[in-house]
């Protein structure tokens, strides 16, 4: 296996390898690196020197790579999400369970005749340390894309802002990350929008994500939550109701807010006997610089407050549901009540 970045390196050298697997959650920068292979590929011509694969079709597979191109030098074959990585328990023997086989007894048998004729890249969400995996891994290139890291996204970002001669700080990227998200995709689309409000030689600032950028709910939840523990309500109803006006569902804003809560009060527990507080709340890497913002933020509230607050949420989910209050009345009165 190897990292993204060495990946990356190896198709912009044109280092094209016969033999992919691409597997995570990271599906932009995923989308990039097979748009540059198909692109180092050249003309690609569906159902000739280029086939796409699904799960409905994955048992086409070993056809396809013992089908010469005809008028072509290569094949290029895609597969996406087969399901052909997924480890099954021993005694469950299926028609998938023979494909993967098959698959991979071909690639081991003729692996010098698929250098010369195909280029074959498996997509897909998840994939186990299987027999397939391995035979991919040693006769060609395993990636995983995980969520980026805040330095690697941040590092991404000054890169694309560089290239159109924006100029932008890295405390102000890490606010755009802790506002947008750490969905690639998102952060460009978003990054975009700033590059162009900024212009040539112009400089990225917080004004401006804050006038621009949609920000994620949960981020938004941050900012009303701060009002809220400096008994700011007027501020906190403000960012609710410009939620709602946003076309948020009610519903969510109230999930959201409801496991916001439930996790200050984990870190005020974590704090009070001494436990992990990244740990408890199943923060994944590219989440750790929320660890902080939690912890200043468990410090406006009392852990009976947090405990309280969270009952409250529970209770108004349930009377919403059985038709006894209106739900945007009672996220008013539940946030007023915090004054």
């Amino acid at each position: 296996m190897i990292k993204i970045e060495d990946l990356e390196k190896k198709i912009k050298s044109n280092d094209i390898s016969s033999l992919y697997l691409f597997y995570g959650k990271e599906k932009y920068l995923i989308e990039t690196c097979i748009k540059k292979i198909k692109n180092s590929f050249g003309e690609c011509l569906k159902g000739i020197n280029y086939i796409s694969i699904d799960a409905e079709s994955v048992s086409k597979i070993v056809d396809e790579l013992s089908m010469p191109a005809f008028g072509f030098p290569k094949k290029l074959i895609i597969a996406r999400n087969t399901g052909i990585f997924k480890k099954e328990a021993k005694k469950k023997q299926s028609e998938l369970s023979n494909i993967k086989n098959a698959i991979n007894s071909y690639i081991t048998e003729n692996i010098e005749v698929i250098k010369e004729t195909v280029i074959l890249i498996f997509i897909e969400e998840e994939a186990d340390k299987t027999e397939l995996y391995t035979t991919i891994d040693k006769n060609g290139i395993t990636c995983e894309f995980a969520p980026q890291k805040p330095i690697d996204l941040k590092r991404r970002l000054m890169q694309i802002c560089k290239a159109y001669k924006v100029n932008v700080d890295d405390n102000t990227l890490q606010y755009f990350i802790e506002c947008c998200g750490t969905d690639m995709q998102t952060l460009i689309n978003e990054i975009r929008k700033l590059i162009e409000y900024s212009g040539e030689n112009g400089t990225i600032t917080k004004n401006m994500i804050d006038m621009l950028s949609i920000k994620q709910i949960e981020s938004v939840i941050f900012d009303l939550t701060d009002n809220l523990g400096q008994k700011k309500v007027k501020e906190a109803l403000e960012v609710l109701n410009n939620l709602i006006y946003a076309k948020e569902p009610v519903q969510k804003i109230l999930i959201t807010l409801y496991n916001h809560f439930k996790k200050l009060y984990i870190v005020k527990l974590c704090g009070k006997y001494n436990k992990d507080i990244a740990q408890s709340l199943k923060l994944s890497p590219n989440q750790m610089f929320l660890v902080n913002k939690y912890k200043n933020q468990a410090r406006f509230f009392k852990e009976h407050e947090l405990e309280n607050i969270t009952r409250e949420l529970r209770d108004l989910d349930y009377k919403y549901k059985i038709g006894l209050i209106d739900l945007n009345l009672g996220l008013e009165a539940i946030l007023c009540a915090y004054v």
